[in-house]
């Protein structure tokens, strides 16, 4: 009795830390260039990242609603991988992201991660 009581215990502190580390990514991070704010938030099992604010004078055709990340799972501890819409080519690749305190790095690959372009964002 007491072997499965540990047993349920320790299942339900895994899945709540397993729950806790994919909470990490959610809120709202500014891109190191300062143009722009996304907000990641879970969708459909995985995490979305949603465009939610642009720089008032940044020259771009990404408009503020538009889905930039999405699909992101979980690939390891704090990394997760999915697909990255580019608002400036408008094509779709696969991306990557991995996030380190308060730092998110994100990569949009294409060629199968010969070519990656990476973003480093910070918790706003």
């Amino acid at each position: 009795m007491i072997g499965r009581f540990v047993v349920g215990l320790g299942v339900s502190l895994a899945l709540a830390a397993g729950t806790a580390l994919a909470d990490d990514v959610s809120g709202v991070w500014l891109r190191e260039s300062g143009a722009s704010k996304v907000r990641f938030a879970p969708c459909g099992g995985a995490i979305c990242g949603t465009l939610v604010w642009i720089k008032e004078g940044t020259v771009t055709p990404a408009k503020v609603g538009q889905r930039l990340f999405s699909g992101m799972k979980p690939t390891g501890p704090n990394a997760w991988a999915g697909s990255y819409s580019n608002p400036d080519d408008g094509k779709t690749y696969d991306a990557k992201m991995t996030l380190s305190g308060g730092t998110l790095t994100t990569a949009g690959c294409a060629f199968g991660g010969v070519i990656c372009r990476s973003s480093t964002w910070t918790r706003n």
